[in-house]
């Protein structure tokens, strides 16, 4: 994994974010995107299986619920490809080379 690939990681993910652990899950799933989606998806994992919200009468309440949403709301942009990633491959042809071209009639005058 290269700076750039490490940068990236970690402005997605916090600077807390071990960073052996994403040396080896870069070098098991070989993209900055799929590790970025497998530790996301690992938190809103952890998130669910908690309680969303706790309240004591008068004295505090905590809910997750927004921080629930705020993962998968990063984890849907991250599956569309937003931001890039570093090493996103940048061809969008196709694996011969050639991409494809929809061609459209005009309206007749």
């Amino acid at each position: 994994m290269d700076t750039a690939v490490r940068a990236w990681l970690l402005a997605e993910l916090g600077t807390a974010t071990d960073q052996a652990d994403l040396d080896t899950r870069y070098t098991r799933l070989g993209s900055a995107r799929a590790v970025a989606l497998e530790v996301l998806r690992e938190r809103l994992a952890a998130l669910r299986a908690q309680p969303a919200s706790v309240n004591v009468s008068s004295v505090v309440a905590v809910t997750f619920t927004e921080n629930i949403r705020s993962y998968e709301r990063q984890i849907a942009l991250l599956e569309a490809g937003q931001p890039p990633a570093p090493d996103d491959p940048t061809d969008t042809t196709g694996p011969d080379g050639l991409g494809v071209i929809r061609l459209v009639e005009r309206a007749r005058r």
